[in-house]
């Protein structure tokens, strides 16, 4: 393999270019971000009220997880209507004030789309469990007849990704799929009224303002012709080197129909509307397939999300994403933490042969303060990166993964399934701190929060961080700031080929390139080895942590003016 310290990584073009290319986009995970009733859960005028911190912030647009009517069996990704707002977030009203906010303050708001399941309570499951078996309403979804010679055995080998098997019995003993929660039964992608259905869904929200939408489980929707045996356990797929599409019920051709389908539908609004896909798959040719000009306009880099602290392999990452989506013309979209994996500030205190996504029980305790530093060099590396880039809630404000929620509070159905064998995803979405001497940290004015907030958030609250020099809050701000300003989104990059350190440090723990822009050449070094010697001709942009006599620490990254 060619070495990727040494390779060029290309980028999107320099020219001006639409908004979604470049944009740093901020997830929003309405339980945990802000509750104005009191209630204890998060809704959408919590969010209203707090757009001002994300316009501060400096992001392009904020993407809102689910908030529709659901049973929350899956917090809200278990939809009962993809046209409606749960009273537990507010109303229908309140979802088109909380776009019409957002746009005043110049941010675009994109909302998930979840076409994979819906939950067992929407009408269409619910009127095709009333039909009789063989019956076309039982089209919409995946139901089997038992085997008569094994009526206990399901119709296949898939795994839930939950855990358990991807198959439950309806009263009348038919079999229906779910690939998670057996309450999110998946559609039936090949029958036509789903597709009808779905380019209504997309209208509804379209004529509300919506600037976009993040399509959940993307690589999902279309399974393979007969349902036959996977083979794979889920641990054996997600640990393997296969590729995704080896699976069955994944990554199979026929989607992109469905998303070339959708983009026609986009392309008929004005003002660049986006699609981005969660596809979780690998290798990275076949993540560029949902990125090719007539499908979405971006897809998430979770392979870049996953890698280990490393120099070498953060290079080999980064030269791979852009290889696989520059040919295609489409942005490289880098992300870090989202709702569900382990939160970077985490991930990156614990030793590299245990750095993983999602918990198991037995995961070693991480050392926060290494984690969190290396998370902030992270995140600078990433907002220097030409293309878009996502950030979840609270990262800003270097919040951890909250690993010791009793199992009495935890609602993730992962834990459950498992019986806590994993400890599922409820950690990162633990609720916001906000003001430090306020109920629950100022994220409800009652104190009500529906997953307990730490202690050690009280000092990570966001009035604690404003204004104070050194803080992440104050880091994150001013990445993004000189990101905007030196057009970094769009610019050229390029790994540095010349040496950048003396002989006497080890240039394999170094990161460095260059992103070249209208404003000027940016140089972008981080640092996992000893102390580097920085360029004494070089001004110092901003950096992830404080400098040294000149020189640049472990686990450090700065951007410099050369």
């Amino acid at each position: 393999m060619t070495d990727p310290a040494a390779a060029p990584a290309a980028s999107p073009s320099a020219e001006s270019s639409p908004w979604w290319r470049s944009a740093v986009i901020y997830q929003v995970y309405p339980r945990s971000f802000a509750d104005a009733d009191g209630d204890g859960v998060g809704d959408l005028p919590g969010i209203t009220a707090r757009l001002d911190h994300l316009r501060d912030l400096g992001v392009d647009a904020v993407w809102v997880s689910p908030f529709y009517p659901s049973p929350q069996a899956d917090a809200g990704y278990d939809v009962a209507d993809y046209c409606d707002v749960d009273p537990l977030f507010g109303t229908l009203a309140d979802a088109e004030r909380l776009i019409d906010a957002a746009h005043q303050r110049g941010l675009k708001v994109i909302i998930d789309v979840v076409p994979n399941h819906t939950s067992d309570r929407h009408p269409w499951f619910q009127r095709a469990l009333a039909a009789a078996p063989g019956d076309e309403v039982r089209d919409w979804y995946h139901f089997r007849s038992p085997d008569p010679d094994d009526p206990e055995a399901p119709p296949n080998d898939w795994p839930s990704e939950f855990g358990g098997s991807a198959w439950s019995k309806t009263p009348d003993g038919q079999w229906y799929l779910h690939l998670f929660d057996s309450s999110q039964p998946d559609l039936n992608w090949e029958h036509p009224p789903v597709r009808e259905a779905f380019r209504d869904i997309l209208r509804f929200w379209l004529d509300r303002g919506v600037d976009g939408f993040r399509i959940d489980v993307a690589h999902g929707l279309v399974k393979a012709p007969g349902l036959p045996d996977s083979g794979l356990t889920r641990e054996e797929l997600a640990t393997s080197a296969l590729p995704t599409h080896t699976a069955p019920y994944f990554d199979q051709d026929g989607v992109h129909e469905i998303y070339r389908d959708w983009r026609g539908i986009l392309e008929g609004y004005p003002g660049e509307r986006l699609m981005v896909a969660e596809a979780w798959i690998r290798p990275y040719d076949r993540i560029a397939r949902y990125v090719r000009p007539d499908e979405h306009h971006q897809a998430f880099n979770f392979g870049f999300l996953g890698t280990a602290w490393d120099a070498q392999e953060l290079r080999e990452h980064i030269t791979r994403s852009y290889a696989a989506n520059d040919p295609v013309g489409a942005p490289t979209t880098w992300v870090l933490s989202n709702h569900d994996v382990v939160r970077h500030a985490t991930r990156f205190g614990w030793p590299a042969e245990s750095l993983v996504t999602q918990l198991d029980g037995t995961m070693p305790e991480p050392v926060r303060e290494t984690g969190l530093r290396r998370a902030r060099a992270a995140t600078t590396l990433m907002l220097a990166l030409p293309g878009s880039a996502y950030l979840f809630q609270g990262e800003e404000l270097g919040l951890f993964e909250v690993l010791d929620l009793d199992p009495s509070v935890r609602q993730d159905p992962t834990f459950h399934r498992t019986d806590g064998d994993r400890l599922g995803r409820d950690g990162c979405r633990v609720p916001l701190p906000w003001e430090a001497e306020e109920p629950a940290f100022g994220f409800s004015p009652t104190g009500e929060a529906w997953l307990p907030q730490p202690d050690g958030f009280q000092e990570l609250a966001v009035d604690q961080q404003a204004g104070v020099a050194g803080s992440t809050l104050e880091l994150y701000r001013a990445l993004l700031a000189v990101r905007r300003e030196r057009g970094l989104g769009t610019g050229e990059m390029r790994f540095v080929d010349e040496p950048v350190v003396e002989a006497t440090v080890d240039s394999q723990s170094v990161v460095a390139f260059d992103v070249t822009t209208p404003a000027g050449t940016t140089r972008v070094l981080l640092n996992l080895g000893p102390a580097l010697p920085l360029p004494e001709d070089a001004t110092v942009l901003v950096a992830s942590g404080p400098l040294q006599d000149g020189t640049l620490p472990t686990d450090t990254a700065v951007w410099l003016a050369v």
